[in-house]
């Protein structure tokens, strides 16, 4: 036997094996989950239930909440739901999660809007009501003037405060105006 001229001697039992994953790509991968994991753990728990993930997953994010974070504990955790969340697909969940994440921008860019109105019919009155009904048919007159008086009222008596009416208006203006 020749030792210096049989390559055969020097290959490894996994160059012929495609299914072979090197300890580097296995830690890569184990990075990947870990740090989605992560993700979720810093969701809501609404944002979390969006996500029609399995019980355990569910139940073990729940439970990294109230563990302090920054500590040996937490990191274990996030470790474990790393570890079992190997068997969800984690492209489909990637694409879940981006969904969520868009919603809630949606949601606050929608929050934005009604606020913007609020102020403008605050500071405007009753043209910037009838300008927003013209734009808006669905929305009751009545009920908008009612709630921009009760607010302008109730600023006049404290400023600084946040008006009830002034947060009953926003939330009419964002059930009605997004349908």
């Amino acid at each position: 036997m020749n030792i210096v001229g049989d390559s055969e001697h020097f290959k490894q039992p996994f160059d012929h094996d495609e299914d072979y994953v090197s300890r580097a790509d296995a830690k890569r991968e184990i990075a990947i989950y870990q740090d989605l994991g992560k993700q979720l753990v810093v969701l809501s728990k609404s944002q979390i239930k969006k996500l029609n993930l399995d019980e355990l997953i569910y139940d073990n994010l729940m439970k990294a909440k109230t563990i302090k974070i920054n500590t040996e504990a937490h990191r274990r955790h996030i470790q474990y739901i790393g570890k079992l969340m190997r068997g969800v697909d984690i492209e489909q969940l990637q694409a879940d999660l981006k969904n969520v994440l868009n919603q809630n921008r949606n949601e606050s860019s929608k929050q934005n809007v009604a606020e913007k109105l609020k102020d403008q019919l605050l500071e405007q009155g009753d043209g910037a009501i009838q300008e927003l009904i013209e734009a808006h048919p669905q929305l009751e007159r009545q009920k908008l003037r009612q709630l921009v008086r009760q607010s302008k009222k109730e600023l006049e008596k404290k400023p600084e405060a946040v008006s009830k009416s002034a947060t009953e208006l926003v939330k009419y203006l964002l059930a009605e105006t997004t349908k």
